[in-house]
């Protein structure tokens, strides 16, 4: 079988593509054109102000431009994840089967071990009896069709260079079942542009020392503990995580935008509403940055929570640190942060990469990231067989 070919199975065939619309994006170093007051450290050069056509026609959105082509989605996450490949260097595999197993199903793709691309000929949900352990080098790309996962999720479980992108989960049933599981020792991860809601467990975990990764562009809805990120204070060898979240829509979920152990995570861009506990966490010695997010509050007005926890190799119990600079509270919502931990968030994201693409947290950008987050109508890019 050539290295490009697509695998098929014979029981099914391709049903049309929806009919999308592909973006250019225009890219800009330097300072934002916003009057909105923004704190000097971020005149520095270390992020990217896009202009040009965008979704909801006012912002142009990070990476637009990969929708031209199909395999140009590789490694252009933004943030921890950037290195993400996912399965650039293989195959085409064409999913033509709804059914939870069996040839042209997602899970037959899922658990060969070779680099693949994949993408799917049919719309549909798809009722998993099981999660699906994805394997390394795999790409999951949901544009061109509306697919939808139900019942149990996706398992990256000590694997490498994972891409999920346009996907629906709903519905997920059972203990310790998540939308989405990462762990253990999972690395250079990017789930964009996924619709998540109302599993038993988490809609994403990242735990057990998985790192390098990016969440982008997610709509999270009708949901209780949304995402988790370390595992607990026994497991200090999450101290490793580095994780990247922006331009999420965290949409009246109750909890966990995200709660944090041990780990580093920078947040922006993204909009939380209408919490039912708090909307960011910090436990045990973890370090977060908070950039340029809006935070709208609801019945629940304070945005930030502190929770402390004893490290199994420490002598006392702590929490950690929140750094805030450029968010935006609305709706009578507070901070909650905490001044003397401060301090406490001492990593910087430039010194983990270079740039990132952020915008001030306006109404504008409120009103963007409610119409562009989870999945989306747009086509499925043509595969040129090119790789680089």
């Amino acid at each position: 079988m050539s290295r490009f070919c697509c695998f098929r199975s014979r029981h099914s065939q391709p049903s049309p593509m929806d009919s999308g619309k592909n973006h250019n994006k225009k890219e800009n170093i330097g300072h934002f054109t916003n009057p909105t007051p923004i704190p000097s450290s971020f005149i520095d050069g270390h992020f990217t102000v896009q202009q040009g056509p965008s979704c909801g026609g006012s912002m142009a959105l990070p990476y637009a431009h990969v929708d031209g082509s199909l395999r140009a989605l590789a490694a252009q996450a933004e943030g921890f994840g950037r290195m993400a490949i996912g399965g650039l260097h293989g195959s085409l595999y064409c999913v033509t089967s709804l059914l939870d197993d069996g040839p042209g199903s997602l899970r037959d793709a899922c658990r060969r071990k070779e680099p693949l691309w994949i993408v799917f000929e049919v719309s549909g949900t798809i009722k998993l009896n099981a999660g699906i352990k994805v394997s390394s080098y795999k790409t999951i790309d949901g544009r061109g069709q509306r697919v939808k996962l139900a019942g149990k999720g996706l398992q990256l479980r000590a694997c490498e260079h994972v891409i999920v992108c346009n996907l629906e989960f709903e519905g997920g049933r059972g203990p310790d079942v998540d939308a989405i599981q990462i762990k253990p020792n999972s690395r250079h991860i990017w789930i964009d542009r996924c619709s998540l809601r109302d599993y038993d467990d988490g809609l994403i975990d990242i735990t057990r020392a998985s790192t390098d990764i990016t969440v982008s562009r997610c709509h999270f809805f009708g949901h209780d503990k949304t995402m988790l990120i370390g595992a607990d204070p026994t497991h200090i060898d999450d101290r490793c995580i580095h994780v990247t979240i922006h331009h999420c829509f965290f949409d009246g979920t109750r909890q966990r935008h995200p709660r944090v152990r041990f780990g580093k995570v920078h947040l922006y861009n993204n909009y939380t509403r209408n919490w039912g506990i708090y909307a960011v966490c910090a436990s045990v010695e973890s370090q977060v940055f908070s950039q340029c997010n809006i935070y709208e509050g609801g019945q629940k007005k304070m945005a930030f929570k502190y929770l402390e926890e004893k490290a199994t190799d420490r002598e006392y119990a702590m929490c950690g640190g929140i750094r805030s600079e450029g968010d935006l509270f609305l709706n009578a919502a507070q901070s909650g942060l905490m001044i003397e931990n401060v301090e406490k968030c001492a990593f910087k994201p430039q010194e983990f990469y270079p740039k990132w693409t952020m915008e001030p947290a306006t109404e504008s950008l409120k009103d963007v990231i409610k119409v562009c987050t989870g999945w989306q109508a747009v086509a499925r890019p043509q595969d040129t067989g090119c790789v680089a």
